[in-house]
């Protein structure tokens, strides 16, 4: 029977479906794997979640790992006898989808392609996408759903839904009515993220760039322009506001819009971008004029600190839309304010274009304000003119000057003393400084304040992101109780990788307040304003209690999921005053899967997701409801490249699978590195796994078309395999005990096809024992890789014992065939015949007799003192020269020593044990025949000092322990 896995994969998904095989309820017996029908007292429930998708557009095979990893854990919980539920719902809150909608109703080029050419959406099936559920249920049903039906997740399908459903809307409702009466919620100003064309804030999962944007706080030095006898400030930021005493001018861009507004009662001018910024961060502001920047060119400012008037210069390189549109420049100290003044000065017919004397500006010079301490470099008067010249730098483009400010601005940060005309500040650190010197003069009215992005910053929409400071809706995670309550959490939960623990705790010691609401989107409205919107990554931190009763809310009429019904369903009798049974009942299957035991989920989700997910869950559940455990999931590479849908670099998991198979795809996504590890999906590699499989299908087809053989048949290399094969079960189970995918996979595989390899070569395969054998360990090995490749294993499984391997129980440790012994002994045949390999491929020959040397049993005494000792040498000898026999033999003995220490370093107890056992002799003799045929010559075996020896290449004396001489004739 040929290896075709799309017939073979089709026919169980069919049985599958048709089954309900993967349809978890609290009555179920925890393991078809062996159990009787019946409920049983002592079924332990395993509850399993992985983020739930956002449809905005269609599956990839980065998607297809992130569900399948949590899927091989599940299978591998159910063969152990557990009821496992892992189930999938699919997140549409927000405004991704409704900006996804909205670029298809335009035609937009780049979503047309993404929707046609990278995910086949068919021209007459477009209409259907222009509504946002439209849009999100066509990718549910055709990628998603599709493409985790086609790879054999063993997902519960009863309980989907999606974060629009009406009845989800009801839960979500409950959750926030109860967080806000626990005093997790308040409204107030906030900085949030805020899309300029959907005029609302949005979060990480909506940004098309600059995910990892952080706020920065600028200071705003406000300086003065004396316009025509009235009195306007032009702000400048700065990161850097202990410079203000070496700002020598400014700069502006001449060619960009620029405005006089009132802000605050007050005229300030500013780039027409912070005018907008500025009424979005709390001000109040209403434009007066529209200029070009070219009306400051020209002009003088007074510095608010120094009362200094410095002139404006042209530059092409300020960004408008950065801060104010105006900087300050602060040549001494910066790098890049440096080459800039060169080059200005350098340019005399553009200055005088603005009709800028250059006299002006040759005579700006820098302005020294602190002095670097360091041991090691002397950086001058002039730092920023040194970290120049020192790196060569000659313009304003060259790739270097970057990083040279970079350095400079953090030496200068933590080695810089103020000098002093900084007066009280003088001599002080910059570092120890910058706080409270920027607190004081805003104090005084000389800086203001003002909040930007670290990166630029896009929405999915399409829009500019800036930073807005809205009244608004938050969750106080700043909340020192609920930062208790989360640290708890993670105190007694199990993190894989383990070093991820850390960022845990990390994450809620500087999570502040979050913003939980949006104007508009998908999604349940805020209970108590229904203006707003509860924003995606707030309303996807206890949906995992969701699933547990998903299914059974059907039958509940939206009307009656108030709040005292999910007060009863989750708090219990007590909590209400006349429970509702329903819920009473509802409660029963909550309580039955909860806690969560596993969520697996991205890395990058740890800063949020994640973490809201445990503050939530502190808060709403007592502590046995807490989640138990969290693994880590690492990104996905194509050919060494980050995966890109707009860019059309993916792979779709249906293509893949109708080309390898979905035991291939499953199985190259599992092996090719850790779950918390980044993995790169490479063609030529995949298509080796389909190989493999094959091969592995074809051994097993014989294997099962052979006879069954006789276990009370076993000789020697049968038993070394079966303990191989004990070997392998341990392994793999830690493994999977640990999530560690390719661990397990690897071992199951790979390591225990080495250990196949060797024993076809070296076994008799027709005998009736080896046919026992290979059988027994085709059918543990079946059951070892179920979780990995189900389809493939299943059919095999049942095809050998007439039931699937995932209805067959996880194999244990059989006591009967672990032998260490055994392995020794076999391992010292195979180390035996690669040394006699080794000669013959070094001297080019063609033994007729193979002479094998086996140690004299002083050697062995010797070997017996470094077991009993241990490996320091000194020791060792000190216990060896007390045998008057071994004294005599002097350096000799000595090098012996040192090369037995060798032998055994790193080796437990139980293999040093083995090695005292065995009689190297006889295992050499019983593996003649196997010798004779690997190297088709006789073989003869001796031991050093017999008396029936023959040594006619005198090799016998360089014999030592688990090391026998070899001579070739």
């Amino acid at each position: 029977m040929d290896y075709d896995p799309q017939e073979l994969e089709q026919r169980w998904r069919e049985r599958w479906a048709e089954s309900g095989r993967y349809e978890a309820d609290p009555s179920d017996v925890a393991a078809h794997a062996g159990g009787d029908e019946a409920a049983s007292d002592d079924e332990e429930p395993t509850f399993i979640t992985v983020p739930y998708p956002y449809p905005s557009g269609g599956m990839h095979i980065g998607h297809a790992r992130t569900y399948t990893v949590p899927d091989v854990y599940a299978r591998y919980r159910r063969q152990q006898g557990d009821n496992v539920l892992f189930p999938i719902g699919w997140h549409v809150t927000g405004t991704p989808i409704i900006g996804a909608v909205e670029r298809l109703k335009k035609r937009e080029p780049k979503q047309m392609s993404v929707l046609q050419d990278t995910y086949n959406v068919p021209e007459e099936t477009l209409s259907e996408l222009e509504t946002p559920m439209g849009f999100a249920n066509h990718f549910i049903e055709e990628h998603y759903k599709k493409g985790m039906q086609s790879l054999g997740l063993s997902v519960d399908w009863r309980r989907e839904f999606n974060t629009n459903d009406e009845r989800y809307s009801q839960f979500i409702t409950w959750q926030y009515e109860t967080l806000r009466d626990h005093g997790r919620l308040e409204k107030g100003l906030h900085p949030v993220k805020f899309c300029t064309d959907e005029q609302q804030p949005v979060t990480t999962h909506d940004l098309l760039e600059g995910e990892n944007a952080e706020f920065q706080e600028y200071t705003l030095v406000r300086f003065g322009w004396d316009r025509e006898g009235t009195e306007v400030t032009v702000p400048m930021a700065t990161l850097r506001p202990e410079t203000v005493y070496g700002v020598t001018n400014a700069y502006i861009d001449p060619e960009a819009d620029y405005v006089v507004a009132d802000v605050d009662s007050e005229k300030w001018f500013v780039s027409a971008e912070a005018a907008e910024k500025l009424r979005l961060q709390a001000h109040d502001v209403e434009v007066l004029e529209e200029y070009e920047g070219s009306e400051l060119v020209g002009q003088r400012v007074e510095n608010p600190i120094t009362g200094d008037d410095v002139l404006v210069l042209p530059a092409g390189f300020v960004d408008a839309d950065n801060a104010t549109g105006v900087v300050m420049s602060v040549p001494a100290h910066s790098p890049d304010d440096y080459v800039a003044l060169q080059e200005a000065k350098a340019d005399t017919e553009y200055l005088e274009s603005f009709g800028i004397d250059p006299a002006d500006v040759a005579d700006i010079e820098p302005i020294p304000i602190l002095d670097i301490e360091d041991d090691d470099e002397d950086w001058g008067e002039v730092p920023a003119q040194y970290a120049v010249e020192s790196n060569g730098i000659e313009s304003s483009d060259d790739p270097k000057l970057a990083k040279a400010t970079k350095d400079l601005y953090n030496k200068e940060f933590h080695a810089g003393h103020l000098k002093d005309m900084y007066g009280e500040y003088a001599g002080e650190l910059v570092k120890d400084v910058r706080e409270r010197f920027k607190d004081d003069n805003a104090d005084t009215g000389a800086f203001d304040l003002m909040q930007e992005f670290s990166e630029e910053v896009v929405c999915r929409c399409g829009g500019d992101v800036v930073v807005a400071e809205q009244d608004t809706w938050f969750l106080t995670y700043n909340d020192e109780d609920w930062k208790r309550m989360a640290h708890e959490v993670v105190d007694g939960m199990d993190t894989i990788p383990d070093n991820t623990r850390g960022e845990y705790d990390h994450t809620i010691d500087w999570l502040n307040e979050w913003p939980c609401i949006r104007n508009y989107g998908l999604g349940t409205r805020l209970p108590w304003d229904k203006d707003f919107v509860i924003e995606p990554l707030s309303d996807s931190t206890v949906y995992m209690a969701y699933y547990t009763i998903a299914h059974r809310l059907q039958d509940v009429p939206v009307e009656d999921l108030d709040r005292e019904f999910f007060d009863a369903l989750f708090y219990g009798e007590d909590a209400v005053d006349d429970a509702d049974e329903r819920a009473l009942s509802l409660r029963e299957e909550w309580q039955y899967w909860y806690p969560v035991d596993y969520r697996f989920s991205g890395n990058d989700l740890i800063s949020n997701h994640l973490t809201f997910y445990l503050f939530h869950h502190a808060d709403l559940f007592d502590e046995s409801m807490w989640p138990q455990g969290i693994v880590i999931m690492g990104m996905g590479l194509l050919e060494g490249e980050k995966m890109s849908s707009s860019k059309g670099h993916v792979v779709l998991p249906g293509e893949a699978i109708e080309k390898y198979g979905a035991d291939t795809v499953r199985f190259f996504l599992l092996n090719s590195a850790e779950p918390w590890q980044d993995y790169d999906w490479r063609a030529d590699q995949v298509g080796s796994v389909r190989d493999q499989l094959n091969r592995f299908w074809n051994r097993g087809q014989d294997l099962i078309e052979g006879p069954d053989g006789d276990r009370d048949e076993l000789q020697h290399i049968d038993r070394w395999l079966l303990s191989k094969l004990q070997d392998t079960v341990e392994t793999v189970t830690e493994a999977m005990e640990n999530s560690e995918t390719r661990t397990a996979s690897q071992a199951a595989f790979y390591g225990l096809e080495e250990s196949l390899r060797w024993y076809r070569r070296r076994a008799d395969l027709d005998r009736s024992g080896a046919q026992w054998t290979q059988r027994h360990v085709l059918e543990t090995r079946l059951r070892l890789l179920a979780p990995f490749v189900p389809f493939l294993t299943n059919e095999l499984h049942e095809q050998l014992t007439g039931t699937p391997a995932e209805d067959a129980p996880w194999p244990e440790v059989d006591a009967e065939f672990e032998s260490t012994v055994v392995e020794v002994e076999e391992r010292q045949v195979e180390r035996l015949t690669e040394d006699v390999h080794d000669i013959i491929d070094v001297t080019d020959t063609d033994p007729e007799t193979i002479r094998v040397y086996v140690a004299a049993d002083w050697k062995n005494l010797v070997f017996d003192t470094v077991a009993d000792v241990g490996t320091n040498v000194g020791q060792v000898m000190g216990e060896v020269m007390q045998h008057e026999s071994l004294r005599e033999r002097g350096n000799e003995v000595n090098q012996l020593v040192q090369d037995l220490v060798d032998v055994v370093r790193g080796l437990d107890d139980d293999a040093i044990e083995a090695m005292r056992e065995m009689d190297e002799a006889t295992v050499y003799e019983d593996a003649t025949g196997f010798l004779r045929r690997e190297f088709d010559a006789d073989v003869e075996i001796y031991v050093e000092g017999s008396e029936d020896i023959h040594d006619p290449g005198e090799r016998a004396d360089k014999a030592t322990p688990f090391r026998p001489a070899i001579h070739l004739e």
